[in-house]
Parts: C-alpha cells; structure tokens; sequence
C-alpha cells in the first residue's frame, strides 16, 4: 500500500508506515501525477482536494491534519466512496493560548488589565468554547455568538452579532462557507467593522478571508478600530504588506500550530485511517512525546499584580512577539513573501502548551492559582491535562 503525506505533519512517517509505504511531500507540491498510484493521503490546508487533484488515482482514503476543511471537497469525495477525515478540536487549546497571549500583550501595550474587560467570541465551537474558558479565567466577561448552536440548543448564552458590537476585543472563530444562511465569507466586511467600537480590537485566527482585509486596512488606517491581531491573511501565503504593517500582532498562520496540537492531529487522522481500512492501530504518539523546553518555571507572586505573573508564565512557554517579529522580516515580492511565509511555517519552532509546564508559585495568592489553573499550566497543588 502507498501512501503520501505532507512532509509538515509530525511524526506522519512513523505513524503511517505501520499501514505500509510512506512517501513525504511538499503539501503544495501536490499533483495528479504524485497521487496517481497513492491509496491513503495525509495533507494539510495548503492542499485543494478535489477532482482536478485526485481523479484517475487510486485514493481510497484521504486525511486533514486541520480542523478547518473548506479546502476539501467534501462532496467529491463523497460521490467517489474516498473515505475523509480532518481532526477537529485538535489544535483548538494551541489556538485559545494564542488568543490568551495576544490579549495579555495587548493589555501591557495598553497599560490596561484584561479583568473586565470584554471579549466577544463569534463561533463557539472546539476552538470557540476554549476561548471562552481561557478568557474566563483571565476574569474577562465573554459574551457569545454562534447561530447554528443558537437555533439547534435555543441556548440564552448565544447572543446575536448585533450583541457583540460594544466588546473591547472580538475574535473569530468560524469555518469559512461562502453560501448558505451562515456563510462567514468577509464576514467582517467595512459594515461590520464600522460597527464596532473605535477602541475595539479585532482577532482573526480562523481562515483569512473571514476578514475582508482590504476593509480591515482601511479601517486601521482610518481609526476605526483601534487594532487587529491576525495569524490569518486574505490571500496567504502573498500576505499583504500594508496590512501587515498595520496590526497590532501578525503572525504566519501558527496559532494553531502548537507541537501538541500538531501531534493530537497526526495521531486522530492515522486512527481514521486504521478504522477505514478495518485495521487496529498500532502507533501512539505518547511515548515518543520529546520533553517540553520550560518543563517547570518558578515565579515570584508576592506583591505582584495577577496579570503581571500571568504574562511572565505564558511568554516563558510561548513568545507570540517572537512570531510577529519574524513575519515582519517580509521581503518585497509577491512570490518572495509567499515562500517566506510557508518557510516560516515549515520551520516553525517547537511550541509545546501550557499544561506541559508545571509552575512553582511563590507567594500566589487562591485566586491567582485559580486564573494559572484555569489557563492550563500545572502545579504542585493541580494537575491539569490538555483540554
């Protein structure tokens, strides 16, 4: 049996070569000839799957290591029999500690606290609900958006957009469908950012044309809105220089691109792949896990307002200034931005998450430990898993 997956999913090889032969490519490099003789095909959402890529192949079976897969067309396969699975929920705690960073960099840019201040979430899906949980802990107030959940649940929680419009921060966190009565194509379009505060914030980790990113330059350059943060760019990997120059946070593509979260995905669509073949699987990716690079910090609580000690813990495990600072080295060209971009996400160092840090807490008050905890870090007193 052949099978070809993208060279950029960790540990692919290993898991996939229990099912048989493994070759590793380029997840843009993808074409009819390289699929032709392939049964099983592991890819990322660099990848369009569809009938230009795979008809006359002999694909029986095909994985996203994602949780979006509007690069997938579902329908197709469905009408060739090609079984299909992508990892939903796997990367959504990687995404909610990107959130989580970028609002307390935000905050000490600001000379502001997050306590109280308000998030808006529009989809409160995997990614979405922990969000909200990260966000609580912070001790913000969350309001919520997501009219599928609202009409199936009738749930009082999920308010309309309309509702959302007076937060200090909203972020996005949908899938992206251009048709239907929840289509989230621009999204946030010139009306929906007219709408929100001047003061406001808005941050785009979902796919990059949720955001018209025209609109959003103009908005910025106008003062409509006080800032944005993206990791997703309209037109990516040619990501747009005078918007990028614009935000408060850019960043190629990597909030959910925690080692953890690439993993869980790895191990979720190699699993799909053994219940679609009727085999048992035989790969785990817990004992070959590589230890994390801040196993254990110590911090210093006493006299410290919460927010402080909650920065020093999260950039001593994930540095979102780091990854803004090296998109921001973008060369001139279109096609030069674009390789650099993937180049930074192929080269994209190991970010493991908070749970795999266990902090000791010197002086912390009960509430402070509650706000740690609540994020996901560990310590003597509580361990946490990954959500």
């Amino acid at each position: 049996m052949k099978i070809v997956v993208d060279e950029n999913i960790p540990f692919a090889r290993e898991a996939f070569a229990t099912l048989g032969e493994v070759a590793l490519i380029k997840g843009r490099e993808a074409t009819p000839e390289t699929l032709r003789d392939c049964d099983l095909f592991a890819c990322r959402s660099v990848t369009r799957i569809d009938a230009k890529l795979l008809d006359g192949s002999r694909v029986r079976f095909v994985g996203t290591a994602t949780i979006g897969t509007d690069h997938v067309d579902t329908a197709y396969l469905a009408r060739r029999g090609i079984a299909f699975a992508s990892a939903p929920g796997s990367n959504a705690n990687s995404v909610a500690e990107y959130i989580a960073a970028a609002l307390l960099v935000l905050a000490r840019r600001g000379g502001c606290e997050l306590a109280g201040k308000t998030l808006g979430v529009i989809g409160v899906g995997n990614v979405g609900g922990c969000v909200v949980r990260k966000a609580e802990a912070l001790g913000m107030r969350v309001l919520q958006n997501d009219p599928p959940r609202a009409r199936a649940t009738g749930d009082p929680r999920f308010l309309s957009l309309e509702a959302l419009f007076d937060a200090d921060f909203l972020t996005l966190h949908v899938p992206l469908t251009r048709e239907g009565r929840d289509a989230t194509y621009h999204l946030a379009d010139a009306a929906f950012l007219q709408r929100m505060k001047p003061e406001a914030t808005l941050l785009n980790t979902s796919r990059g044309a949720v955001a018209d990113g025209a609109a959003l330059g103009d908005a910025l350059a106008e003062g409509r809105i006080a800032d944005a943060v993206l990791d997703v760019w309209e037109g990516e990997p040619a990501v747009e220089p005078r918007l990028l120059s614009m935000v408060a946070i850019g960043t190629p593509h990597v909030a959910g691109y925690s080692f953890d979260g690439k993993v869980a995905a790895t191990e979720m669509i190699y699993r799909a792949a053994c219940q679609a073949l009727g085999v048992e699987p035989t790969w785990s990716a817990a004992s070959i896990m590589p230890p994390p690079a801040c196993p254990r910090l110590e911090l210093q609580c006493s006299g410290r307002p919460d927010e402080d000690v909650l920065r020093e813990a999260v950039a001593a495990v994930y540095d979102i200034e780091a990854d803004d600072r090296a998109l921001r080295e973008l060369p001139d060209g279109p096609a030069e931005r674009a390789t650099f971009f993937d180049q930074l996400r192929k080269t994209y160092p190991e970010r493991r998450e908070f749970p795999s840090t266990a902090l000791a807490l010197r002086g912390a008050g009960e509430g402070l430990k509650a706000k740690l905890v609540g994020m996901g870090f560990r310590n003597s007193e509580n361990r946490v898993g990954r959500p």
